[in-house]
């Protein structure tokens, strides 16, 4: 019978020989008892049936349906005389048994039906591969140690890495060099390997040469394979304890597995906790014969693929209930606001924005294939100690699945993804970054204007086609980075300057600015009443923080409700626009762009942020969320005048800040500009270009002021004479 382990011989992971007490295939005792719990699973297989359907034989249908594998639940086991607690405590003994009685029951279910339809040709036993599925909780990566191996484990993670297909041998077929006597030798599944033996059982007749020891050489044709891979699994981002290292495991997937899992996939996986000796064993445990490495061989994956479910959504009636009464009260939109951030004091505006990013609006697949994002993303831009970053935490902590990250600290392959060379097997393999592990959530980049221009790109597509293309090493691929994205950022001169333009206060190109849904200036205005309510909350914040242990606890169960119910809300509605609605968006979109044509009209000057169609689909997903907040499957009218409010007060806001160039002119300054603009011409060749902080010092010791020189360089470039290049930071000569 060609099984995936033999019924002779059981072993398990980490022996260095098979079980039993003469090193064959253990005493009779034994042997009986394995016969009794291989007939036990037999009769599991065929019999097993629910309370509720006593006449539906799950698993025999099952494996009628497909017969290469068999999806068991533990807790049918549990039910069957207690066969679970086999599986968990020697998996490695018993999983290979378990999946004899499915190869046994599939053969005998395939020969009945065969002499039922009278083809009376033998039934080829095929290979059954058993996959376990528990509702157990998963147990933290950092708790598995020594007692846990060998034993059955549930653990969640992200895989940040998957490696080509292998072919494992199960069996390894060998020829003696000397007698041409051949043995089959099994293989210990997983990443362990074959123990061939050092001599040769034959016995040599008179005359003949006795075998020498290790005569054995393999012959690959006649082994037997099945298809392996390895992955590797990393902590969920939101279980790494504060100022740890994310851990990670190796996982080692075989047959029906393999090739099911991309880097960025969210697992629940069950597996046999087992140890391999590492090839490339690191020199402090060189010689060390007694150390091993952990992996985990997989017998059971769970996955979590679908982005805006990506937390299993196991609500009870009674927060359900709870919820609907929520969503139902008139004044839902208000309380959730009233939710987000309560320590930071004002900002209403952009506290509706981050609930509006957090609950996200509806992700469309239109019929050519082409897919439309509904996440939401905003940039905070303004004067520090404006709560910036403690929106950014706040977000952080609340939404289901999010990473936080500065710009500083961040790398364009760190943001987006890497390949990477494994030491032992010298292969390229990726592994995901920041936006693939928070595919389904939101990633916070703080001091998104000090990022690298270059990692700054890098994100572009990974905003609005929401996928990050990679072609490196000969690896050409796409991953999934279905996020929402909430940047802060400072103006270049780490305040906001009123006496600037918007230009040079928002100093990021417009390609990246177009991505963002929102861009709130958040500004520390001097007024005595504002700063004496903002003094006393904030005496009123550090008064009350953690006075006692119990409001605390109040806090805490308040965010985990409006974690709850954002979970719940994405899970379940996916609102769509009112066609009266629809109407209203598109006649306040194609007055919008009126005005902003009107404007750079009379101003000459074109829009530092600029209103595009993408500007359009922002206020489609921003009135999607709010209707996705009172669990309303229509996005109407009030939604949508919320969604343009909201819109005109950020980014239209943005737009129009700062002082416009024209405006002020005095005659002095106009010529002072017109000197400036007539020795820019005579330094600069047509076609030749140069630094614009040595252009402006270089002016500057002729005694020209460097905020003239600016105008003059915006107005040459308006007219066309000049561009921009490298992040603002070089000026090109054009005519």
């Amino acid at each position: 019978m060609s099984g995936w382990d033999e019924g002779a011989i059981f072993y398990s992971d980490q022996a260095q020989f098979p079980r039993g007490g003469n090193g064959g295939g253990g005493d009779s005792e034994q042997a009986a008892s394995r016969h009794t719990i291989l007939r036990k699973f037999k009769e599991f297989i065929r019999s097993y049936a629910r309370k509720d359907q006593p006449n539906v034989f799950l698993y025999r249908e099952s494996l009628v349906q497909n017969p290469k594998f068999l999806l068991v639940d533990l807790a049918d086991l549990c039910k069957y005389d207690n066969l679970d607690e086999l599986l968990r405590t020697s998996p490695t003994d018993y999983l290979p048994l378990f999946e004899t009685a499915a190869a046994e029951v599939l053969a005998s279910l395939r020969s009945r039906v065969a002499g039922e339809t009278g083809e009376m040709e033998e039934p080829e036993t095929g290979e059954v591969q058993i996959l376990l599925t528990s509702d157990e909780d998963s147990a933290s990566m950092r708790s598995l140690g020594a007692p846990y191996i060998s034993k059955l484990v549930k653990i969640s993670g992200i895989t940040i890495a998957a490696s080509r297909t292998k072919a494992k041998a199960t069996y390894v077929t060998l020829l003696c060099k000397n007698c041409k006597n051949v043995k089959t030798v099994p293989c210990r599944p997983g990443l362990g390997g074959a123990i061939v033996p050092r001599s040769c059982d034959h016995v040599p007749q008179p005359g003949e040469e006795p075998c020498p020891l290790d005569p054995w050489i393999v012959v690959p044709d006649r082994s037997k394979y099945v298809d392996q891979q390895t992955l590797k699994l990393q902590e969920n981002p939101e279980d790494v304890p504060t100022g740890e290292l994310p851990r990670n495991i190796l996982l080692s997937v075989d047959r029906q597995l393999v090739q099911t899992i991309v880097p960025g996939t969210r697992l629940t996986i069950m597996g046999i906790y087992s140890i391999f000796q590492a090839s490339n064993s690191s020199t402090s445990h060189k010689g060390a014969v007694a150390i091993r490495q952990p992996y985990i061989r997989v017998v059971g994956i769970e996955e979590a693929n679908d982005a805006d479910s990506r937390c299993p959504a196991n609500f009870t009636a009674d927060e359900i209930e709870e919820f609907k009464k929520f969503a139902s009260e008139g004044n839902a939109y208000q309380n959730i606001c009233s939710k987000i951030a309560p320590s930071i004091f004002g900002h209403d505006d952009v506290k509706k924005a981050v609930a509006c990013l957090l609950f996200g609006g509806s992700r469309k697949f239109l019929p050519d294939g082409v897919k439309l994002r509904g996440d939401i993303n905003v940039l905070l831009l303004g004067d520090p100690s404006t709560a910036k970053s403690q929106f950014l935490k706040f977000v952080e902590k609340t939404a289901p699945i999010a990473v936080y990250t500065s710009g500083k600290g961040s790398s364009a392959a760190g943001l987006t993804a890497s390949v990477i060379r494994d030491n032992s097997s010298r292969e390229f393999y990726l592994e995901g970054g920041a936006m693939v592990l928070a595919d389904g959530g939101v990633v916070c980049i703080d001091e998104f204007d000090k990022m690298r221009p270059e990692d700054r790109v890098a994100i572009h597509e990974a905003m609005e086609q929401q996928t990050i293309s990679i072609a490196k090493a000969g690896i050409t691929t796409v991953l999934n980075s279905r996020t929402s994205v909430l940047a802060a950022a400072n103006p270049p001169s780490g305040r906001y300057d009123d006496l600037k333009t918007a230009q040079d206060n928002i100093d990021l190109q417009t390609t990246i600015l177009s991505r963002f849904d929102l861009i709130f200036i958040v500004k520390d205005i001097r007024l005595y009443s504002q700063d004496k309510s903002i003094a006393s909350h904030i005496i009123k914040v550090h008064a009350s923080a953690g006075a006692t242990r119990g409001e605390t606890t109040r806090v805490s169960k308040e965010d985990n409700w409006l974690k709850r119910y954002i979970q719940y809300c994405r899970t379940e509605c996916k609102p769509r626009l009112s066609d009266s609605a629809a109407t209203m968006l598109q006649e306040s979109y194609v007055k919008i762009r009126q005005d902003m044509r009107r404007q750079s009209n009379e101003t000459g000057e074109a829009a530092v942020i600029p209103i595009t169609v993408r500007q359009l689909e922002a206020i489609v997903r921003l009135s999607e969320a709010l209707a996705k907040m009172t669990l309303s499957h229509v996005a109407n009218d009030n939604h949508v005048v919320e969604a343009i409010r909201l819109f005109n007060n950020a980014t239209m806001d943005a737009a129009r800040s700062g002082i416009n160039q024209h405006i002020n002119l005095t005659p002095e300054m106009a010529n002072e500009i017109k000197q400036a603009e007539t020795q820019i011409k005579r330094r600069m060749g047509i076609g030749s270009h140069i630094s614009e902080r040595r252009l402006i010092d270089e002016l500057g010791r002729m005694g020209l002021n460097e905020s003239i020189v600016r105008r003059a360089l915006l107005i040459m470039h308006q007219r066309d004479e000049v561009e921009y290049k490298r992040e603002r930071r070089v000026v090109v000569r054009k005519a």
